[in-house]
């Protein structure tokens, strides 16, 4: 289909079905929660089975198991109250229940990828059979953020989903029918007791390109879980600029260094290689306006300071490709990095302005897979909550013992100041260390029609499938 054909305005009507196309696998309801689900699973898992709250269109905590809540003991401890909620297959939720699959989730060993940031939690008990507790070893003013996150939903083993806005209906090979779930706790009975057809949501996963497709076609709504790798087709694709949307995410976007070895061995080899990469480059030439970055975290956030820069931010571009260029000479053997990175012409886009500023530097790139061993490793994550040590954590996949300890006392620390202040020392030990390289907030795009006139850009880049179109609760 040439480009010609798929551009033009948005006209459908907003009839039937909202179709959303998610990129990446397709929609299971046998295991969506377990591990790290794609974008298709997300949604499925924040549609059907939310958690105690959730995230609204515009990114902010709104109720969800939980009807309400307090925060007690200077922020040591909160009280939930259940709402009176069903489970997929008619039974009520009952808080027993409830603090059983969130024990679960948190557990030491758990495969949740939240887990290793929620070691703040104590214990979940059970006060009345509405009521539950969370308490707190060290207060913790973002707890609601993770508990709002998809992977702290409440999926029930055996069933079709938790207790969420939404019903599977329908299950095909690659996609999944949604309806509104009828809740009486939330509205009239009798207005939600016959849905229309435009609340539906018919969720499919699909590759990139064929989503781009179905959208320009006009036979789909939305286009969820865009990234970098695949920005480029919708430039070909010629979507009308009025869908395409891009969310101002906040989170990591660079390359973990993953073997402190030969070259990479000494920090201040590793902070060559990082100051000799042209992040205006790359970013431009994947797309233009992508801002690019040279710090790990993006504000002050929870630190005492405001964020650490590296040492080489202060020299020029020349400057930094001279020190490269010098650091490989003294160490008088070839230097071969293979650089980890995803499929999509995005991301080779980006690997040959990487690849180009480390060959002017004597520095040999190899391409290579993410599942593949690699020296350097792309990460391309939203932070779920804004603390400064979710960055640095993901940034320290291998990082020197000074950072590490720095990381892990912040975690530990017995007040919000003194682990405000070990958070910056952790920051200032990452620079020096450069145990990562920063290139950029991450890339997040979606198509969207017209009709879905709730969906909102925000920095978690999250869109809840209950929460396009208006009248869709």
């Amino acid at each position: 289909m040439v480009p010609a054909l798929l551009a033009g305005c948005d006209r459908r009507p907003d009839s039937g079905p909202v179709i959303v196309s998610a990129i990446g696998g397709a929609p299971r309801l046998s295991d969506p929660v377990r591990g790290r689900p794609d974008t298709a699973g997300r949604l499925l898992l924040d549609a059907a089975a939310e958690g105690l709250v959730r995230f609204d269109a515009n990114g902010q905590i709104e109720p969800g198991l939980a009807e309400r809540w307090i925060v007690i003991d200077q922020g040591m401890s909160y009280i939930f109250r259940l709402r009176d909620a069903r489970w997929s297959d008619g039974s009520r939720v009952e808080a027993e229940q409830v603090v059983a699959q969130l024990r679960r989730q948190i557990a030491s060993g758990s495969r949740n990828p939240l887990a290793p940031f929620l070691t703040a939690v104590d214990e979940i008990v059970t006060m009345t059979p509405q009521v539950i507790e969370v308490r707190l070893r060290r207060a913790r003013p973002d707890l609601l953020k993770l508990f709002a996150q998809p992977e702290l939903a409440l999926w029930r083993d055996g069933t079709s989903g938790g207790a969420g806005p939404m019903r599977v209906v329908q299950e095909g090979k690659r996609s999944l029918l949604l309806r509104p779930a009828f809740d009486p706790g939330r509205a009239d009975p009798e207005d939600q007791r016959q849905t229309r057809p435009e609340q539906d949501v018919r969720l499919i996963g699909e590759r990139a390109a064929r989503a781009i497709v179905r959208f320009a076609a006009r036979d789909s709504d939305y286009v969820a879980g865009g990234s970098f790798a695949d920005w480029p087709l919708v430039t070909f694709a010629a979507i009308a600029p009025a869908n395409v949307r891009t969310d101002p995410a906040a989170g990591l976007f660079g390359f973990a260094i993953v073997h402190r070895d030969g070259f990479l061995a000494e920090a201040q080899n590793r902070a060559a290689i990082s100051g000799a990469i042209d992040r205006v480059a790359v970013t431009g030439a994947v797309m233009q306006g992508w801002e690019p970055a040279e710090r790990i975290l993006p504000d002050t956030l929870d630190s005492t300071v405001p964020p650490a820069l590296p040492g080489w931010s202060l020299l020029t571009p020349d400057q930094r490709r001279e020190q490269a260029r010098a650091r490989v000479a003294a160490y008088g053997m070839p230097v071969t990095l293979r650089i980890a990175l995803p499929a999509g012409p995005g991301a080779t886009i980006l690997y040959a302005q990487v690849a180009a500023s480390l060959l002017a530097a004597g520095i040999t790139p190899q391409r290579v897979g993410m599942a593949e061993d690699a020296d350097l490793r792309l990460i391309d994550q939203v932070a779920p909550y804004d603390s400064a040590r979710w960055y640095l954590a993901n940034a320290c996949a291998m990082c020197g013992d000074e950072a590490r300890t720095a990381l892990i006392a912040a975690r530990d620390a017995p007040t919000l100041a003194e682990r405000s202040r070990l958070i910056a020392v952790a920051d200032a030990a990452l620079a020096i260390d450069t145990a990562f390289i920063p290139i950029a907030r991450p890339l997040r795009w979606s198509l969207v029609a017209m009709r879905l006139r709730q969906w909102r850009p925000n920095t978690r880049a999250w869109h809840p499938l209950n929460r396009l179109r208006d009248d869709t609760r």
